[in-house]
């Protein structure tokens, strides 16, 4: 499609890269630009991510730890209290 046909039509090229089309611009016979349909992600990316890693076998025991340590109890302080 020429630059001038894409001006003069721009709602049309819009509707056509909404189904789904990629359109080619060209001004004086070469190329300038494409008009690509948006990137819909779908979720296989995220999926993809979690396949790809592996697996901690200290994470379970290192968490326990961490618990523990968090709540393990303290000496309770009288804040007015300057020793």
């Amino acid at each position: 499609m020429t630059a001038t046909e894409a001006a003069r039509s721009f709602s049309a090229v819009l509707d056509m890269a909404a189904r789904g089309e990629t359109i080619q611009v060209v001004r004086g016979g070469e190329l300038v630009a494409s008009i690509v349909p948006p990137h819909r992600p779908n979720g296989a990316a995220i999926l993809d991510a979690y396949a790809a890693l592996e697996p901690d076998p200290s994470f379970a025991a290192d968490f326990e730890d961490n618990r523990k340590w968090i709540n393990q109890p303290t000496e309770a302080r009288d804040p007015w209290d300057e020793d």
